[in-house]
């Protein structure tokens, strides 16, 4: 199962364009609010319609501007989870589920359909409540058994933890990954969160004012974002501008630091990042003087945040994160970190 899309819109102040394909794994959309994440699943799904294009779900045309392509969204077999998961406040969970087996003509398979879904999400019992008399992880429930009970060939879920507290998002979490795991095909998470990204996709894109900025496996993106926005969206708290001064060197004005890097430095390098957890008292190499300037205590970390003594005054503090347990009782007076954990950042 694959999905290819290449398409373009414009919104007068806004442009979307985006090119990316997906074989058989969960892709996850990680950016800012209006960077264009929620457009692209509804360009998808056909509620919105791009200037131009192409999108090709498992060998389907489903759009494509030069030869006057268009499918209707009911056509399309795509399965759209919507942010406050789009239930009809008049009916029961029951009749909720029932309209996404509108498509099957047999009556004896649509309730045979109906019931192993409803057993499948663990929701007998409450076939008669309206979704207000539900809890948050029922509702999703619900909306996603009348997606899956007619048989999308992908998944597009669109914020689906955005309106949960932290508690439940957890639990919910745990049950999307086993219904993505059964699903098997295609499915793309929308999220503004790293965490919900890290924990439940297998490739991560990073997107921007419209644009992807990269894509791959998580673990290799959350290493090595490549940009700066990807630095920022995965978490890391250190992101100066930097230029190349050798070919496994790269020079930091601002903190008046050189640092060897793991990987050659390209010449259009224009910043680095170190994450927050990766400086050690006991690393031998891009070692520098600091100055302690402020701590936060968290419930189970400390953040130290420090200077270079070769810094500018004005700069921004480094953050240092590391677990309770490892605080020294003395702060040290030196801290380096290993070059595989210099992140080259381009854009």
């Amino acid at each position: 199962m694959s999905l290819s899309v290449s398409i373009r819109k414009n919104f007068g102040s806004f442009k979307l364009d985006t090119s990316f394909e997906t074989n058989e794994a969960v892709l996850g959309f990680l950016g800012a609010s209006g960077c264009g994440k929620s457009m692209t699943l509804k360009c998808i799904a056909g509620i919105e319609r791009p200037d131009e294009g192409r999108i090709v779900l498992n060998g389907r045309v489903l759009f494509d501007s030069q030869a006057h392509i268009n499918l209707r969204p009911q056509e399309r077999r795509v399965g759209y989870l919507f942010q406050n998961y789009g239930l009809f406040p008049n009916m029961t969970l029951e009749q909720n589920i029932r309209c996404g087996l509108c498509r099957e003509k047999d009556a004896d398979r649509r309730e045979r359909a109906l019931r192993e879904i409803i057993d499948q999400m663990v929701l007998s019992g409450l076939e008669d409540h309206r979704p207000s008399q539900l809890s948050g992880g029922q509702q999703q429930r619900t909306a996603l058994a009348r997606i899956l009970v007619n048989g999308p060939e992908i998944l597009l879920l669109d914020e689906p933890f955005s309106a949960l507290d932290a508690y439940l998002k957890l639990q919910l979490e745990t049950e999307m990954k086993q219904i993505l795991r059964e699903f098997g095909g295609d499915a793309i998470l929308v999220s503004h969160s790293r965490d919900e990204i890290y924990r439940l996709c297998d490739e991560v894109a990073i997107m921007d004012s419209g644009h992807l900025l990269g894509k791959g496996s998580v673990k290799k993106m959350f290493s090595d974002p490549g940009s700066r926005q990807g630095a920022v969206l995965t978490g890391c708290k250190n992101i100066e501008a930097a230029e190349k001064s050798g070919e496994y060197e790269v020079y930091v004005p601002r903190w008046g630091m050189r640092f060897t890097t793991a990987t050659p430095v390209e010449d259009h390098l224009c910043a680095i990042g170190i994450r927050a957890h990766h400086f050690r008292p006991d690393v031998e190499v891009n070692r520098g003087r600091v100055i302690f300037v402020d701590e936060t205590e968290e419930p189970f970390e400390w953040i130290e945040k420090f200077r270079y003594e070769s810094a500018n005054e004005n700069c921004e503090p480094v953050w240092w994160r590391l677990a309770k347990e490892a605080k020294p009782q003395d702060p040290p007076q030196v801290l380096g970190v290993a070059p595989e954990n210099i992140m080259l950042l381009y854009q």
